[in-house]
């Protein structure tokens, strides 16, 4: 019987680069677990995808260290191939709402050990047309500045109530015609903005879709603001963000498996925190324990 195989693939940058400090001591707490590794660490975007899909069979576990976008590339890439390996993850990056939800800790060697000895928790994971996602698929008000510029979804609600109390006109805000179908709804108005999340936090914005969020339920939580028509109903929605509520006049949330989404134009979207790029048509399905991924035993 040979040592087990463990691949470790780190991002060198992220989180003020707090990896160099730890990597002797991560690298020997997998050794102490029986493992034989390599260690990788990546050179540029979406080097992880590339290095995880083309990785060969004869893996045990494959180990990422580094912010969401990094774990984003290593669940793209094992997304892709024939025979998924488990993942564990050492989160570094600034703010990890992925490993906050499935209960991984911020101290990086404590997450190594549960990297190498905790228990295999089949996830689900989520497409977006054809590509995947993590946590969230998200669109309007706030998510090009707060995703493109620090590529993490900081404070998420906060800002957007910031920005909305800047608006003096309700033109400035942009907003997109949709139909939303899915089994549990079907509707159609001006939103101004929309996420589809698979996580407990989003930018720490934990009850606006409810506390009982399970990670291998098979559906999404969906919540959709609906365009104010003038200020008093601007001041309810800004109202509501701030007490972390569901308005249910200007909201719609609920949960489910697929949602399809049609726009009357070409809309932006962010993919854990990431550019998703631009569409009018979205199919978002959830896949039900797609991906294992290490958590506490």
């Amino acid at each position: 019987m040979g040592e087990k195989k463990l691949y470790f693939i780190y991002n060198p940058h992220s989180g003020r680069e707090q990896i160099r400090t730890r990597l002797a001591d991560i690298l020997q707490i997998f050794s102490e677990a029986g493992y034989d590794m390599e260690v990788c660490p990546t050179r540029e975007r979406k080097d992880a995808v590339k290095r995880i899909r083309e990785l060969p069979d004869g893996y045990d576990l494959v180990v990422c260290s580094g912010g969401d976008g990094t774990m984003d590339e290593v669940v793209q890439g094992m997304m892709q191939r024939e025979k998924k390996i488990p993942i564990g993850y050492i989160p570094s990056g600034t703010v990890n709402d992925f490993a906050r939800s499935l209960k991984i800790p911020r101290n990086m060697l404590k997450a190594a050990r549960i990297a190498v000895k905790g228990r295999n928790f089949p996830c689900d994971m989520g497409t977006f047309n054809e590509q995947h996602f993590v946590y969230i698929a998200a669109f309007g008000i706030f998510t090009d500045v707060a995703y493109s510029t620090n590529q993490n979804v900081k404070n998420v609600l906060g800002h957007m109530a910031y920005l909305l109390e800047g608006m003096k006109r309700l033109a400035n805000i942009p907003s997109y015609h949709m139909h939303l179908y899915s089994g549990e709804l079907e509707t159609e108005g001006d939103f101004i903005f929309g996420m589809v999340t698979n996580s407990r936090s989003v930018g720490g914005f934990k009850s606006i879709i409810g506390r009982k969020v399970q990670f291998d339920d098979g559906v999404f939580e969906v919540t959709f603001i609906q365009r104010p028509q003038n200020p008093v109903e601007l001041q309810e929605i800004l109202g509501a963000i701030i007490l972390k509520e569901i308005d249910s006049k200007y909201m719609h949330s609920f949960r489910t498996s697929r949602l399809v989404v049609e726009a009357d134009g070409e809309v932006p979207w962010t993919l854990d925190g990431e550019f998703g790029g631009e569409c009018r048509s979205a199919v978002i399905q959830n896949h039900q324990k797609a991906l294992e991924i290490r958590v506490e035993g």
